[in-house]
């Protein structure tokens, strides 16, 4: 089985959060390497779905998807009236 290919990143991080990733890494007898590696990697995913679904929006944008802002407020603001509207339709 190959290894893949890696790189080493140094980044300088607050001593509180540094004391807290050490704290989870003892906790869950894990190095402190894998605790980055598993938040880095949870970020970078969490950015190229918020890229998606931008670009998604603005597809949405472009072909005249859209909700009638006044539409949304005035069914968000039905949501604490114990009868919330229907939600708005896209037109």
């Amino acid at each position: 089985m190959a290894v893949p290919e890696t790189a080493e990143l140094t980044a300088h991080v607050p001593l509180a959060l540094a004391e807290k990733i050490d704290r989870l890494a003892e906790r869950d007898e894990r190095s402190r390497a894998s605790i980055v590696k598993e938040a880095l990697l949870a970020w970078v995913e969490q950015e190229e779905e918020r890229d998606r679904l931008t670009r998604e929006a603005l597809a949405d944008v472009d072909a005249g998807r859209l909700i009638d802002h006044r539409a949304v407020q005035a069914w968000a603001d039905s949501l604490g009236d114990g009868e919330p509207q229907p939600l708005p339709t896209i037109r």
